[in-house]
């Protein structure tokens, strides 16, 4: 991520109940009219664009009024065009992003962008927050297929950052959305890996 270069703004897609966590990936269809206008100049741009949740119906212009103030940015890994003029792609989180001003005269949603970097304290806990990780990736994959759990713990086994692994693992065990939200907008990673620890080890 460091030799990345993050946007200052860049298009966004509103979601209901929709939260992408940065190292997850996404699969998206893109078929709005905005949304095709939106890929095809990020494509032609940066190939990024971010993510961000509805909390309330879209009945005016202004995004600010129906979309959650913090979203990720994401990163286009593959995308492929229909013959219909829709288009397939995949997603990848990339970091947090707080939206910070919209842009109204955009035919899409896009904003104004601040990155927010979050790294676990303090780093001499790191690896026992790792650890706890661990544990709680056994609990939540122990009823998954042998061949996914390997997966899993294969993936999980090579991430040396605990801020990273819980991210991943808030993408792929955490299901409700409001709670999704929560985790993702979370100051404190610490606070985001004792969730996810309780919560899993259940």
């Amino acid at each position: 991520m460091s030799t990345l270069e993050i946007p200052e703004s860049c298009g966004v897609m509103v979601l209901h109940g929709c939260t992408l966590f940065p190292h997850g990936g996404m699969p998206l269809r893109i078929f709005e009219p905005r949304y095709r206008q939106m890929l095809s100049e990020t494509l032609e741009g940066s190939c990024f664009f971010a993510v961000g949740r509805l909390h309330a119906a879209e009945e005016t212009d202004d995004p600010a009024e129906c979309t959650s103030p913090i979203g990720t940015i994401g990163l286009v890994r593959a995308s492929r065009e229909m013959d219909d003029g829709t288009s397939n792609l995949l997603l990848h989180g990339v970091i947090r992003v707080r939206f910070v001003e919209w842009d109204l005269e955009s035919p899409y949603p896009k904003a104004r962008i601040r990155p927010i970097a979050q790294v676990f304290e303090p780093e001499s806990q790191s690896a026992s927050a790792l650890e706890s990780l661990h544990e709680a990736a056994e609990e939540a994959v122990g009823h998954f297929a042998g061949e996914v759990q390997d997966a899993f713990r294969s993936m999980a086994q090579s991430i040396d950052d605990p801020a990273i692994l819980a991210d991943v693992m808030c993408q792929q065990f955490v299901h409700d959305p409001d709670v999704r939200y929560e985790l993702l907008s979370m100051d404190s990673v610490a606070a985001r890996i004792a969730w996810l620890c309780s919560e899993l080890n259940k």
